[in-house]
């Protein structure tokens, strides 16, 4: 005899909530109807998943691991039908995607209103995070695909690069560079850099481009976001590095500062998207990132220099 799906949906609720009660109303289910589910699952597997001696409820050794299979079990199992209504309507219906904060705000905005007009049947559901909990939640099944920055570690994961995004010089109106056309790293010998908190994979992005060569202020000048950063440029308490696809969303408007190409070419990341590997997502995906490229590709071509930019004298 097999546990069924029901019955490991019920545990795994459980194990969230470690309460009866909570995890009962969650299933929308009564608490006596979750209790014998669960015991009945216990009865299949031949042991306890529970530890029900203490005042709180918490999961045995074996249930911790029952857990863990248990949670890829179902996230298969929804892959099994999401892929299967895929087949017939594909990009329709249920996709989730996870976006990190320094890509988020400045392309969706742009992107999505395209994206509608492409697949009017698509209901796209958005999780900003940054790129390690967007793992995390791709391997559990909780997103279908993420769109991140790399390079970034992605083992066991497929991976499609849609654009480079090169960087620009941020600095403060009366910096040293600011009648500057372009710089070289060389140039920025130094220079006091701003970085986004540890855990923004923009942080480690732009210390890569920079080599060494700035700077890197202390934890009382970062900024969780990259619009906050901006602003402490503006306020002259450093410079920083700002991607491209910022810049072309006009992150400077309402500022005085001045963004400035770098020359160097290893002065940018690359954008991407990445999916469960054999995922029955992928097909879904494949065409989000055909979606995503041609609309970079288009937008790229618009634009070389953003307009806002030429008005400014950048």
């Amino acid at each position: 005899m097999l546990p069924t799906l029901k019955q490991l949906q019920y545990f795994k609720s459980l194990a969230k909530h470690l309460s009866f009660s909570k995890a009962a109303a969650a299933c929308f289910i009564t608490q006596s109807t979750l209790s014998a589910s669960i015991k009945q699952l216990e009865g299949v597997l031949g042991c306890e998943l529970l530890d029900r001696s203490g005042r709180a409820l918490v999961l045995t050794e074996t249930g911790e691991r029952v857990l863990e299979k248990a949670s890829l079990l179902l996230r298969d199992a929804e892959d099994l039908v999401q892929g299967a209504r895929a087949q017939s309507k594909p990009l329709c219906g249920r996709f989730r995607l996870g976006v990190i904060p320094s890509i988020a705000p400045f392309l969706l905005p742009r992107f999505l209103p395209h994206l509608r007009q492409l697949y009017p049947g698509l209901q796209l559901f958005l999780r900003e995070d940054v790129s390690r909990n967007l793992m995390t939640a791709l391997r559990e099944g909780r997103i279908d695909a993420a769109l991140v920055a790399l390079p970034y570690d992605t083992s066991g994961f497929e991976v499609a690069e849609i654009a480079s995004d090169a960087f620009y010089l941020a600095v403060p109106n009366g910096h040293r560079l600011c009648e500057a056309t372009q710089v070289k790293m060389e140039d920025l010998a130094d220079e006091v850099l701003l970085l986004l908190e540890d855990g923004h994979c923009l942080r480690n992005h732009v210390l890569a481009a920079t080599g060494g060569r700035m700077l890197a202020t202390n934890e009382d000048a970062q900024a969780t976001s990259l619009s906050t950063l901006v602003q402490m440029v503006d306020n002259g308490i450093g410079v920083t590095l700002v991607p491209s696809i910022a810049v072309d969303a006009a992150i400077d408007r309402g500022t005085s500062l001045k963004l400035i190409r770098i020359a160097d070419k290893k002065a940018r990341r690359e954008i991407g998207l990445v999916w469960r590997r054999k995922s029955s997502f992928e097909g879904n995906a494949k065409l989000l990132c055909n979606a995503l490229e041609n609309f970079m590709v288009d937008a790229q071509r618009e634009t070389s220099v953003p307009q806002h930019l030429l008005e400014n004298g950048a």
